[in-house]
């Protein structure tokens, strides 16, 4: 099959999101066919997550069955539950005798301000988006933009969204990543159409636009949601190749890199921006070079996921929804 630009180009991958415009917020989850060596990093001062703690390369648990991506701030993260009820279901866990635990770490977006009908009653819904979102997980294209966690996803200057990329080392390994953009800075530089990941792109996955001419002040000057909002910018970073924990955490810091090269500012104190990493181990690695190579294109596919989730982003259908970037550049 040929590469779709998307998470899934990695072979064991699948992606399901759980949508509801009227909430203003989703849930996107990330299955894997087998158990994925996994970590990740946090480097934004405000995060939120569940079961992050065992991504540390020095915990026990080397691998894990998903990652739930999502949106309502802490009550969000009821969503992983409903993603470990669909795993159980199918027989998924890490074994503990005879019980079996699936290992489904969480991140989660602030977007309980954005318009949408936050009145649930009692109980969150994520609960039951996540099972939703992992009964709608498969192999392909998916939905990009205002979908899944990015459903209700801002920035500084435009919607936000889900986006993804891909790409292939010259050893022939894949990596792709899937962000959702809430970010608190600027995927845009200035008031124009242009991207800050506009160096990276391929193909013309953002509007091909390339960089203004000139910079000036006030295309560098900070550009922000307000410094009592939170926001965060969340994703997820996956390789075909071999990898230990050691490695694919390495992997998740690279990624911020590439969050850094695409909104600017990034990890701020109201950010909580969280990168997950997995290696499905398809593919051993040469040697270090090979690695390297690796850690250089995460950079690069995390900022072009980040551009795309910004610019394929529609406006929540809610009274006075930030506009998309497509609202201003589009006709």
């Amino acid at each position: 099959m040929a590469p779709l630009n998307l998470l899934t180009d990695i072979e064991g991958v699948a992606v399901g999101h759980a949508t509801d415009l009227a909430l203003g917020s989703g849930v996107t989850a990330i299955i894997f066919d087998e158990p994925a060596i996994a970590s990740g990093s946090v480097l934004g001062g405000a995060p939120g997550g569940r079961d992050t703690a065992l991504l540390d390369p020095s915990m026990t648990v080397q691998s894990v069955d998903a990652f739930v991506l999502s949106g309502g701030s802490a009550f969000g993260l009821d969503a992983a539950g409903g993603v470990q009820a669909g795993l159980r279901q199918i027989g998924r866990g890490f074994e503990v005798s005879t019980a079996k635990v699936p290992i489904v770490p969480q991140a989660i977006l602030m977007d309980l301000l954005n318009g949408g009908n936050k009145d649930w009653g009692l109980h969150s819904p994520y609960r039951d988006m996540g099972y939703d979102a992992f009964t709608a997980a498969g192999k392909g294209a998916f939905a990009l933009g205002t979908v899944g966690a990015g459903t209700g996803a801002t920035t500084a200057t435009f919607k936000g969204g889900i986006g993804s990329a891909s790409a292939a080392t010259s050893s022939g390994h894949t990596i792709g990543a899937l962000l959702a953009v809430n970010a608190m800075g600027s995927a845009t530089i200035g008031n124009g159409p242009h991207f800050w990941a506009a160096p990276f792109e391929k193909n013309g996955e953002f509007g091909g636009l390339g960089q203004p001419q000139h910079f000036t002040d006030n295309d560098t000057a900070m550009r922000i949601k307000g410094v009592k909002l939170k926001a965060t910018t969340i994703g997820v970073i996956v390789t075909d190749a071999v990898l230990t924990k050691a490695q694919a955490h390495r992997l998740s810091i690279m990624a911020h890199d590439g969050l850094a090269r695409a909104v600017l500012p990034a990890h701020l104190p109201g950010d909580g921006d969280t990168m997950f990493s997995a290696a499905t181990g398809q593919k051993p690695l040469a040697d270090m070079a090979a690695f390297a190579e690796l850690c250089h294109l995460a950079t690069l596919v995390t900022a072009r996921a980040v551009a795309r989730g910004v610019y394929e982003a529609t406006a929540l259908p809610v009274l006075n929804a930030q506009a998309a970037w497509r609202d201003k550049f589009t006709g």
